[in-house]
């Protein structure tokens, strides 16, 4: 499957990290599905030719266009299927400027687009009728056209999301912001769609698996992502995404946050 990912306009940068677009050329089995695992970060995507179907366990058809809010929990989905299709990754902050709604409303679920952007169904027609190399301009073009006049995620937002990059505790980031646990919580989630704790939790894991996938030791890979031994890394790997480290490793070969899902489970 050809996949094209890139960096937004200038303009869009303040709200949207990366674009991408793929055009599903690719035969794949009928029967497939993956597990998403939890990014703490939040997309717009629009499937041109196959809605989304998540398993919950019974399958479900989400729809095309589609908001994937924040999550600190992984999803399966169906992959059986080629399907093109165009998305971007929002910072955060950029829910309530581009959708008019908190990334706390979207959080942990799929939401259909039509439900915040009016004329959802209209953009997917224009995609559709746009050769595949101009897709991602067209879907460009929608996201600049909603563009806010000014704002940007609040400092005290801001100011947290860098030093929990760099692993700081959220205490600690709590009392340099200056708010109260509860005001600050409470601007966090709205931003993010996920609270700082939990947030930080899915950090760590994303920490994690670029090491887990090898062969490294997974006491030593525990300790450097922040967790205090390997049965704490365990615990947190099977309550965030449902597998074990064994499993992730026999399944990914590579760092990923699609891990397949065996056709018996």
């Amino acid at each position: 499957m050809a996949i094209l990912t890139r960096a937004p306009r200038a303009e869009l940068t303040p709200f949207i990290s990366r674009l991408w677009a793929c055009d599903g050329d690719a035969a794949r089995d009928g029967e497939a599905r993956e597990r998403v695992l939890p990014t703490g970060a939040m997309h717009v995507v629009v499937r041109i030719d196959r809605p989304l179907v998540v398993y919950e366990p019974e399958a479900r058809v989400v729809g095309y266009a589609i908001i994937g809010g924040a999550r600190a929990s992984a999803y399966v989905r169906d992959v059986g299927h080629p399907v093109s299709s165009v998305g971007a990754q929002l910072r955060p902050g950029a829910a309530e400027l581009l959708l008019g709604v908190s990334a706390a409303a979207l959080a942990e679920r799929h939401t259909a687009l039509a439900d915040v952007w009016a004329d959802a169904g209209a953009l997917r027609e224009r995609l559709a009728e746009a050769a595949p190399e101009r897709r991602l301009a067209v879907f460009e073009a929608a996201l600049l056209a909603r563009l806010p006049r000014v704002r940007g995620v609040h400092p005290a937002v801001a100011h947290a999301l860098a030093r929990f990059a760099a692993a700081g505790a959220v205490g600690a980031v709590v009392d340099e912001v200056g708010y109260s646990h509860r005001r600050f919580g409470t601007l966090f989630l709205d931003a993010v769609g996920l609270s700082p704790k939990r947030y930080c939790r899915v950090q760590r894991l994303q920490r994690a698996l670029p090491a887990m996938a090898g062969r490294r030791p997974l006491a030593l890979v525990a300790v450097e992502a922040g967790y205090s031994d390997q049965a704490h890394l365990t615990r947190e790997l099977r309550a965030l995404t449902g597998v074990s480290p064994g499993e992730y490793r026999a399944l990914v070969q590579t760092p990923s946050n699609h891990v397949p899902v065996k056709p018996d489970r």
